[in-house]
Parts: C-alpha cells; structure tokens; sequence
C-alpha cells in the first residue's frame, strides 16, 4: 500500500508540485489584496474621523463666537446708550409740554413720557416750521431739568444768563430727537455686525492654531494620540486655543478697541450721514414705509459706499483695530498686563512675533474682498429685521405675510395688498422715532437676541469663518516652526519665488492671494 502510494506520488509529483504553488501564490496574493484593502479601509476610516473632527471643532469655534459676541456686546451697548439718551430728550420735550399746559390751566398728565406722547399742536408746528436746529450737540450734553425747577427757569436764566446755556426751543429738541433716535439704532446695528465679524475673526485664526498644533502632535506622538474635540474644562485653555495662552489672550483682547474706542467713530460716520438725509424731516411730517427705507438706504449708502467699488474701499480697520502705536494702550487698558503680573509675577513675555502675525492676519482679512462683501450682507439681514420686521409691524402696523407649513398658497395676506400699504399708509414721524427707540435696547441687550440670529442665517458668514479656519495653513505651521517636528511634512521650498528683498516679506502676499483664491472656490461650491 506505502508502495503504491509513493509511486503515484512519483508519477504526479509535476502537477502536485504545480497545485502547491498555484494555491500558495494565490493564498499569498490573497493576503496581500486583504491587507492593501484593510490599510485603504482604514486610511478611509481615518480621513473619515479626521474630517469629522476638523468639522466638530469648526462647529464649536463658531457657537464659541455667537456666546462672545453675546458677552461683549454689552459693553458697546451701554457706550452707545449712555453717549445717545434719546430717552432724556423725550422727557425734556415732555416737560415743555407740561409746562405749557400748566401756564394755560389745562394741568398736567401723570402718565410716563414717550415720544409717542409729544405730539406737537398746529400752533406749536406753524411758529417751530421754519426753525431748524445746525447744533451737533448729542443727548449725553444735555442737562434734563428737574419736574420741580420749571416755574423758575426762566428767572435763574436772567440772573445769570452769561452762565447757563441757551435753552432749546421745543423744534430743536425734536430734531435732536430725530437724529439721536435714528443714529443709536443705526450705529447699534453697525456695532454688531463689526463685533460680529471680528470675533469670526480671532476666533477662527486661534482655532486654526490649536487644530495644527493638534494635528502635529497626533503625527509626532509627542503630547497625545487622538486629537481633541472639544474643551470640556474651562481650564483647559490650552488645548482649545494652542499652546501660547498668554500670546491668546493679548490677541482676543484687542476687541477692546472697538467696544470702547472703535464704535465712536462708527456713531460719528453714521451720525454725520443721519443728518444730511434725516435732517429736514419734521416732527409733523408723515412718512410711508417705501420713503422710511429709502432714507435708510440713502444712510447706508454714505456710510459704506454706494457702489461695491466703494464698499470694498471702504475703511473698517480703524474702527475694529488701533494704530501700531496704540497697541501697548489697548493692551494695558484691557487689564491683561495686570493679571499677568498678578498670576505669574515676573514670567517672561510672550514672543511679540506671534502676536504680530495675528494681527498683521486679522488686518488683512478685515482688508479683503471678502470681508466687506459678508459684512454687507450682515448689514442687510440687520436693518431688515429692524425696517422690514419691526418697524413695519410696530410702527406701520402691517399685517403678517407669514405663509404655514406646507402651503404654498396659504398667505394671509396678498403681497401685492402688502406693497400697496408701503406706498400708501402714512405714519407721524415721532411713531417711527418710538419704535427706534425701543428698538435699541433690542438690538443690545435682547436675549435673545434676534438680530444676531438673523445675521448669523447669512451663509456667506460660515464660509468666510470656514476660509479663514482653513486657509493658510502651510504659512502658518513653517512660522510657528510646527513643520519641524512634524514627520510627515516636507520643508518648503521658496527657490521659485526667489528671496524677498531687505525689509519686505512675501508673507502677506501668500496670505492675501490664498484667502482671495480660496474665497472664490468656497464662493463657486455655494453658488
């Protein structure tokens, strides 16, 4: 039987040994098509979490945006509100009014002034028509006189007149009214979208940071092996905004400059353009939505331009960041030199080269293309919401043009019914100023706030925050020096550009020419 075996194992040893080898070849290229697809499978695995990691951080960085805004807004509202006390101008007019109306007997009303309330009479209206008030004085500069001092006004002004200011006539009063009421909406609105837009700003910049940082780190092995989320622990600074806590927060300080320096400028611009279209308006005039918000456009278009030559020209860095020589002033002023000496005594200071770059970034940005273009877009979801929303709801009492779910027909009242109302219905002046008024506080203080909302709706806002989290990044990592320790990562190669000339750097032509580029490619996928 083992005879007869090995001679047939004799006889067929060829195809025997020919079967061996097509069934090891083939179980050998099995493996290695197995191992290929799993190492693709987990390259796909790994792009995979990694885009969903650099989406979830994005998503963060810009929830972390809507809450600062929300914090320091504030601060600028309380600025505005107290240098433009449309408030105090109303209770002055209401107490010329009570004043009138106690010399003629007729007494006095016990309910609390509102612009709404200080109508003028045709008697008042024909001696006040051809009066027009050239003063600049804002409400902040006007002494609100006390219920009790009235009756003895007039005779403390003759004892010593040389002294007091000259009182308003009631006229004056309404046009600085007028302006006051319109310019502190107005400028509130322009605040917001400012803040709105640097805060995308500094906050993507400083999220792109602590994302390469994360990055390299994964790559090197050297602090972590998975790349963080989120920052669950209000300590962990470091992890969310990179390893430079102290460089960070000098940055992010520098929002100062527009809550407490910047927004001046911004009231002023607006303010000058409010009264070369608002201000031949009177107290008597009746006005129809169409007319209210052409004059609104006739502002905006002084303010930022009127043509898109003329708003990409236009000139926000000064009011959202200061002068190189005030930086130390902005630094000091914000308190942060303080509570480093307090924390760390005598640490060493960070390197003023990070600090530099971030802000010779944001002023790029702030100067581009780009940046003027989402800005005007904020601006219009803002004075829509306050013409098209609230003052044609509150002041013109349009009815809703809101449609329900699931009807395209459905419209409770015609659009065309609608248009025609804005050509036709007439308001008083001071029903507008009411709502402006009020308006102001909402725009500031409103939680929630839904001005803010309806800018952040605006898509172009989230590409734009997308292109400055995305863009330059090779820049960013070889000046920082992350390139280094990364691995995996080549050293660039500048001999096509050829070195820059003394005391210039191609730095801010990369920056420039990378933001427009990938502004226009985020700008052809949304289109």
């Amino acid at each position: 039987m083992f005879s007869s075996a090995r001679r047939w194992l004799r006889q067929n040893r060829t195809p025997i040994a020919v079967g061996v080898g097509v069934v090891g070849a083939g179980y050998v290229v099995t493996q290695y098509v197995l191992s290929k697809i799993n190492d693709a499978r987990e390259r796909m695995s790994s792009d995979r979490i990694a885009k969903e990691n650099l989406r979830r951080r994005f998503e963060q960085n810009q929830e972390d945006c809507t809450f600062t805004v929300l914090a320091l807004l504030p601060t600028a509202t309380t600025n505005v509100l107290e240098a433009m006390n449309t408030e105090s101008i109303t209770y002055e007019i209401q107490q010329m009014k009570s004043a009138k109306n106690i010399k003629s007997g007729s007494g006095t009303s016990t309910s609390p002034p509102s612009i709404a309330d200080t109508s003028l009479t045709e008697e008042e209206a024909k001696s006040m028509a051809s009066m027009y008030s050239e003063s600049g004085v804002h409400a902040s500069q006007i002494v609100t006189p006390s219920p009790f001092a009235v009756a003895g006004e007039n005779g403390g002004q003759q004892d010593g007149g040389a002294a007091q200011k000259p009182k308003k006539s009631k006229r004056q009063l309404w046009d600085d009214l007028t302006i006051s009421a319109v310019t502190r909406s107005f400028t509130l609105i322009y605040t917001l979208a400012l803040l709105t837009m640097l805060t995308r700003v500094q906050l993507n910049l400083l999220g792109r940071r602590s994302y390469l940082s994360s990055v390299v780190s994964l790559a090197t092995s050297a602090q972590q092996a998975t790349i963080s989320l989120e920052n669950h622990d209000d300590d962990n600074a470091e992890q969310t905004y990179g390893s430079d806590f102290d460089t960070n927060r000098k940055y992010l300080t520098f929002s100062w400059w527009l809550l407490n320096k910047g927004w001046v400028d911004v009231m002023n611009r607006v303010e000058s353009a409010v009264r070369t279209v608002f201000g031949s308006l009177s107290p008597r005039d009746l006005v129809s939505f169409e007319r209210f918000s052409e004059l609104t456009m006739e502002v905006r278009k002084l303010v930022e331009g009127a043509t898109p030559e003329e708003r990409r020209a236009s000139d926000w860095l000064t009011f959202l960041l200061p002068p190189t020589d005030k930086e130390e002033e902005v630094i000091r002023e914000s308190g942060v030199l303080e509570g480093n000496a307090e924390a760390q005594g005598s640490s060493p200071q960070p390197s003023p080269a990070a600090l530099r770059r971030l802000l010779d970034e944001t002023a790029d940005l702030i100067e581009s293309p780009a940046f003027s273009h989402v800005l005007t877009l904020l601006l219009d979801a803002g004075f829509s919401s306050l013409v098209d929303k609230k003052l044609a709801s509150e002041a013109f009492e349009f009815p809703s043009q809101q449609q329900p779910q699931g009807s395209e027909s459905g419209i409770l009242v015609s659009r065309d019914d609608t248009e025609d109302l804005k050509h036709t219905k007439l308001v008083l002046l001071p029903k507008i100023l009411s709502v402006l008024t009020r308006q102001a506080h909402v725009i500031g203080n409103g939680v929630p706030n839904e001005y803010l909302q309806d800018m952040e709706t605006v898509r172009d806002l989230e590409a734009f925050a997308a292109v400055v989290y995305s863009s330059n990044w090779e820049n960013e990592a070889r000046e920082d020096g992350l390139m280094d320790s990364a691995i995996y990562v080549e050293k660039p190669v500048q001999e096509e550009k050829g070195p820059p000339a003394p005391g210039e750097s191609n730095a801010v032509d990369d920056n420039r020419s990378g933001l427009q580029s990938a502004w226009e490619r985020a700008m052809g996928k949304t289109a």
